[in-house]
């Protein structure tokens, strides 16, 4: 998630279960691109223990031709291309979900990058831009050109983050395809992922905007599938994962309002899960200084630390857009 997944979220998400893998933010690709530094500072600097991804986004063949293998130069688990964005401001540029409405660019693209990519070449991506006439044929040209992995979200790119999640497609995929396919789109708890697992048989859950939410989602996918009950998660340790995110996502030389805009950016996932009534949510959105903010973390999560934290997002409780592939 751009944005969102930088090394200092790995590295609060490692306090409470990693996934097996991680994928970086997209590095943007294009003439003359280079390689963003805070983003190859997720790769170097990785001290999670876990495989990361490297992602790319462009449509440039011969740059990102020469991205991917500037990049097999660092300690990375694979090449991932994204073809999923959903952002307006990227599919405009046909780039991300945007070249879902191209096929015969995804090939152009698909055969530079497989006969360059010494190592695993992954892909993610939707269903389709705003329909899924392209879908089939995109799966057909992920097998020829022998990708490695899929990560697949069940929307259209025009769908977002709220419509219908086609977890049959997914499936269609699972059976299509030589590759493994990670089911992507609300695996928001343990219940979740073993429905969606059972419905599409896919080799895994790819889990985004829910791991701001709760951090131990990994930790309890894994407990449940070992046969292993997982601890409660209380608002206690709510609060805690909050002072940990300030306290290591939080540059130094962020004024009051953008460290508070900045940290809102998380709350406002982590508020599905605190009260039914969205009271703490609200309440969050509106804050402007850190006296403010901590006094509605105080008041709300504090004052009810006994209290669990909601396996699901509370119904009704409806996150604002965060760009997300």
């Amino acid at each position: 998630m751009q944005d969102v997944t930088t090394l200092a979220f790995m590295q609060v998400i490692d306090r409470y279960g990693s996934p097996d893998y991680y994928f970086t933010e997209y590095f943007r690709v294009y003439a003359n691109s280079r390689l963003e530094a805070h983003i190859l500072k997720s790769i170097t600097e990785n001290s999670t223990g876990k495989p990361i991804f490297a992602q790319m986004i462009g449509e440039s063949i011969p740059d990102l031709v020469r991205t991917a293998k500037e990049l097999e130069k660092y300690t990375i688990a694979g090449i991932d291309l994204n073809l999923g964005c959903p952002a307006p401001r990227v599919y405009r540029k046909n780039v991300g979900g945007g070249l879902l409405r191209d096929p015969d660019r995804i090939e152009r693209i698909l055969a530079a990058l497989r006969q360059e990519i010494s190592g695993k070449f992954t892909v993610k991506m939707r269903i389709g831009f705003d329909g899924i006439e392209n879908f089939t044929r995109i799966l057909e040209l992920l097998n020829l050109y022998q990708i490695d992995l899929l990560s697949l979200h069940g929307r259209t790119v025009k769908g977002g983050y709220h419509s219908e999640v086609r977890y049959d497609l997914i499936g269609e995929a699972v059976k299509s395809l030589n590759c493994p396919v990670l089911a992507n789109g609300n695996i928001s708890s343990v219940a979740t992922a073993q429905k969606v697992l059972n419905q599409t048989q896919a080799a895994g859950v790819m889990i985004g905007r829910n791991a701001i939410r709760n951090p131990w989602i990994f930790a309890q996918i894994r407990a449940y599938f070992a046969g292993e009950s997982a601890p409660v998660v209380s608002l206690a340790d709510v609060y805690e994962y909050i002072q940990n995110l300030a306290n290591l996502t939080c540059p130094e030389y962020l004024r009051e309002k953008a460290k508070v805009n900045h940290l809102k950016k998380y709350l406002n996932f982590i508020g599905q899960g605190v009260d039914p009534e969205g009271h703490f949510l609200r309440a969050i959105r509106m804050v402007q200084t850190e006296t403010d903010f901590w006094r509605v973390c105080d008041s709300h999560l504090l004052a009810s630390s006994d209290r669990p934290f909601a396996l699901e997002p509370y119904p009704g409780l409806i996150a604002r857009p965060c760009e997300a592939a």
